[in-house]
């Protein structure tokens, strides 16, 4: 593969992931499914390999309070992008984690989920 059609490759990746939290802040499931693979799987602290049925009955009603995400970073390594974000919810409270995206033939399969904190983060002293 070619140096040019590497760069293009990643650029698409991210402009994928970027499209899949848009599709959280607008409410947009359609936006979604089309973005994800039929054999997508989905890993968090608190879902184990979650299939693509089962993340959209657990993880898709959180986008009703989603307001917005903020890109702390967004790096792309051949077919993963690694996102860390800052989220905001209707409420006001701010949340920040970091994910890693698999991507083949430009859909998402895979997703790994970190658990970050609340924002602002209160540690103690």
């Amino acid at each position: 593969m070619t140096t040019q059609s590497m760069e293009s490759r990643t650029a698409t990746n991210a402009s994928i992931v970027r499209a899949a939290y848009e599709a959280y802040v607008t409410k947009d499931r359609a936006a979604l499914e089309r973005l994800l693979a039929e054999d997508f799987h989905f890993t968090s602290p608190r879902d184990n390999r979650l299939d693509r049925e089962t993340y959209f009955r657990r993880c898709w009603p959180n986008s009703k309070v989603i307001d917005g995400f903020d890109f702390v970073h967004l790096l792309t390594d051949a077919d993963r992008v690694f996102v860390t974000y800052e989220g905001r919810n209707t409420d006001g409270h701010r949340f920040r984690n970091t994910e890693i995206l698999t991507i083949r033939e430009q859909r998402i399969v895979d997703v790994e989920v970190y658990f970050g904190w609340s924002v602002p983060h209160r540690a103690p002293k």
